[in-house]
């Protein structure tokens, strides 16, 4: 646990799952650790409570936590996590932000016609004095 660390866990792909509590203050600490678990190919989940967390590593709270090894007992257990978490949230689409919709705004549509308008006269110009 401690965010430096499963930072360091997840950049070199040892942690087998990484947990993030949902109610971290300021959120910012936080807010990048699933695109880079994204990135890295590492399955991450979003829990409840800070406090569940940290009743994991027997701490008052924790914010991040990342499994790196169990027991041979819990294996399974663990492969099921994970399947959970690539389907929720790694590969989730919905989840990965779309900026914008493709639409410009009114002044950079009038700047793109005028220039298309501007291009055209150009090439009108090109044709009239190569065919005199």
């Amino acid at each position: 646990f401690g965010l430096k660390h499963v930072t360091t866990l997840v950049e070199e792909k040892k942690a087998s799952l990484v947990l993030i509590a949902c109610d971290v203050d300021p959120i910012e600490l936080v807010l990048w650790l699933p695109a880079l678990c994204r990135k890295m190919e590492v399955p991450f989940l979003i829990v409840k409570d800070k406090a569940r967390l940290g009743a994991l590593v027997h701490q008052k709270t924790a914010a991040v936590v990342a499994l790196t090894s169990v027991d041979k007992a819990d294996e399974a257990q663990l492969k099921i996590f994970q399947n959970l978490a690539n389907e929720k949230f790694n590969k989730n689409v919905d989840l990965v932000r779309k900026w914008g919709g493709g639409i410009m705004g009114l002044k950079t549509q009038a700047k793109l016609d005028k220039r298309a308008k501007a291009v055209a006269a150009e090439e009108a110009k090109k044709l009239a004095s190569l065919k005199r």
